[in-house]
């Protein structure tokens, strides 16, 4: 939450664009904060910052990890899960493939295409990764590094449906267009926190999955 919508504000968007853009400004370098609670990952919104302050000292530190899956369609889009509504954690929401790094993944990229695998059927096969987008810290003391890819027109789809309720596609003009992000507000402990939100048809976008693609609008267009 780096900057002030304008609501004038236009993307130039083309994909063959958008993916040289990530391959110029993404690498592979792990940030230290995935695993270290000494180091708060900043978000920008000095009321989410205080937030993720108090939720280091409280909290262990969850590492995890999520798959941005750009399909190179004619129009590109970004593969989006729904979870399933008796899971413990953010039941029922709007979110990228993924999970938490377990202990046998080789690093944050392989748990990224490893959970896309178990929860959708998503063959790495079909997945060119880019390159690892900006740490995002949680109320809940995730530590998400997402993983940029550019993903193959083809694949098909097999949802686990203990994990997730459905798999759906959102156009990436939409979703890196700043005319589309809403800034909502709630309360912590007293303190005021703004977070993004993108409704698209029925599906409400936000939190988390929201303030993701908010950073990789600003990492992409704005950077």
């Amino acid at each position: 939450m780096n900057k002030p919508i304008a609501k004038n504000e236009q993307v130039a968007f083309r994909a063959a664009d958008f993916f040289a853009r990530s391959r110029a400004r993404l690498g592979f370098d792990v940030p230290p904060g995935l695993f270290d609670p000494n180091i708060v990952p900043a978000s920008g919104d000095p009321g989410t910052d205080k937030m993720l302050e108090i939720v280091a000292r409280e909290q262990p530190v969850r590492p995890a990890a999520v798959l941005i899956a750009v399909v190179d369609h004619p129009e590109p889009t970004i593969l989006l899960t729904q979870r399933s509504a008796h899971l413990n954690d953010h039941a029922g929401q709007i979110a990228f493939p993924g999970g938490k790094i377990d202990a046998t993944d080789s690093s944050p990229l392989d748990a990224a295409l490893r959970e896309a695998e178990e929860e959708v059927g998503l063959s790495r096969d079909f997945v060119e990764p880019i390159g690892y987008l900006d740490l995002y810290g949680t109320a809940f003391g995730f530590r998400i590094l997402p993983t940029v890819a550019r993903v193959r027109p083809g694949f098909q789809l097999d949802i686990n449906h203990s994990e997730v309720d459905d798999a759906f596609e959102v156009p990436l003009s939409f979703l890196m267009n700043p005319a589309n992000h809403q800034v909502h507000s709630k309360e912590f402990r007293g303190m005021e926190r703004f977070y993004y939100a993108m409704p698209f048809a029925e599906r409400y976008i936000w939190g988390a999955t929201a303030g993701m693609l908010r950073v990789l609008y600003e990492r992409i267009y704005s950077s």
